[in-house]
């Protein structure tokens, strides 16, 4: 029988997809571990949810008792493989294919979601950087405040684009190119899931919603490893 204190220590592996909620009631998704992803165990309320960290982005939350059964002890610690800006954009690529054959899916944009069909903003950017070995954190903000910050002129494919309100970003898309950028928006914006719009004034009504809440670019230089 695992002691609590072993139960703390150890590090586990997802066996399938997982959602991870807000609240020990299991209130408000806020994110999803894919199978394969690693968790760390921080707490534990007795018959009810595990509280939990995600060890490739540290994002936390609650897991429910009943999905215990889904988690094996992780044979080897997870560590970040460090990759150089130059590796990382010669897979730009790959990271555009999969949000455009992610829009191919149908879809709809889910509140926490990170695990296909359905993502919200930042799960979809933080899926595709994944797909090719990149982690990204997990939030808009946070994706803004770790990427290099550059301006419109230099901006290109690949590179992430922000918008929100003065105080933070509150949404991401990724640059394709031609004035265009591929996200996952919701319903109240006027479309419900993936799609593609134009960084400007002039697009339809829901590339200039967003076009007026444009706060800036970033690029990713490298890939998270967590303190």
């Amino acid at each position: 029988m695992v002691s609590l204190q072993e139960f703390l220590t150890n590090e586990y592996i997802c066996q399938r997809n997982l959602n991870i909620y807000d609240t020990p009631k299991g209130e408000g998704l806020v994110t999803q571990a894919a199978a394969g992803r690693h968790l760390q165990v921080v707490s534990i309320l007795e018959d009810t949810a595990i509280e939990v960290y995600l060890c490739e982005d540290n994002y936390p939350g609650w897991l429910l008792a009943q999905d215990l059964d889904n988690l094996q002890v992780a044979s080897n610690k997870y560590r970040a493989i460090a990759l150089s800006s130059s590796e990382i954009k010669s897979r730009l690529p790959q990271v555009i294919d999969f949000t455009i054959q992610a829009m191919q899916q149908p879809n709809y944009y889910l509140w926490g979601g990170t695990v296909a069909p359905n993502y919200d903003c930042s799960g979809l950017m933080q899926a595709a950087f994944k797909s090719v070995g990149v982690w990204l954190p997990r939030d808009a903000y946070q994706q803004e405040a770790f990427t290099q910050k550059i301006s419109f002129e230099d901006l290109l494919p690949g590179d992430l684009v922000f918008f929100g309100a003065n105080e933070k970003a509150t949404h991401v898309g990724l640059c394709l190119g031609d004035g265009c950028y591929i996200h996952s928006s919701g319903q109240k914006q006027g479309r419900n899931g993936i799609g593609i719009d134009r960084l400007s004034e002039h697009g339809d009504e829901v590339g200039k919603s967003y076009y007026k809440q444009l706060r800036g670019f970033g690029r990713v230089m490298r890939s998270y490893e967590r303190n």
